[in-house]
């Protein structure tokens, strides 16, 4: 097994942010209370949506397994909520977002501007807005773009780009911070 995917992510910079700190935290489903006992290396994700108003807080890796339930959870979560369809959220970006949640030291959970985007959605954004990409990685559940009360779009942009695992935007004058698994790169800051 490698250590960098076909797209430039490293795994050995994902898992060195997630041994950085520790996160310790009873799980929102059932079957997790099992996995904890004697568990030492857990992920965890929180988040919010205005849209919906809707919150997922779920551990979705513990001890080198993802847990399928929470990430069913985290991927209908992130639907597009003005279709309702729903596509499968790449595990890379669900980590970026959360090692970077976790550089932030914060427990607020993120607030979900988008997540997957249905090419509709992303059609009708575009015509709104030059700075939604035509391909954009939303259409295929790769990105996200998010947003903390308690951390500046700048804190947040620069623990995303700390990650080195992916794309990070920073809109400052729309106060959110785009994450995805793409290629490595940066781009508003």
């Amino acid at each position: 097994m490698t250590d960098t995917s076909s797209n430039g992510i490293s795994r050995r910079a994902l898992l060195g942010v997630f041994a950085a700190t520790a996160v310790s935290a009873a799980p929102t489903f059932s079957k997790a209370a099992g996995f904890l006992r004697g568990a030492g290396d857990i992920r965890r994700l929180a988040m919010y949506s205005g849209r919906t108003g809707e919150m997922v807080d779920t551990i979705y890796w513990i001890e080198g397994d993802y847990i399928p339930d929470a990430l069913n959870e985290v991927t209908y979560f992130m639907r597009d909520w003005r279709t309702d369809q729903i596509k499968g959220i790449d595990n890379r970006t669900i980590d970026i977002m959360a090692a970077a949640h976790r550089l932030l030291d914060v427990s607020e959970p993120y607030t979900l501007l988008s997540g997957y985007r249905s090419p509709e959605t992303n059609a009708m954004l575009r015509s709104r807005s030059r700075g939604v990409a035509r391909n954009s990685l939303h259409m295929t559940g790769k990105a996200a773009d998010l947003r903390l009360k308690d951390r500046s779009v700048n804190q947040m942009f620069q623990a995303a780009k700390a990650c080195n695992a992916g794309g990070v935007g920073k809109y400052s004058g729309s106060n959110f911070v785009h994450m995805d698994c793409g290629a490595v790169r940066s781009w508003g800051g």
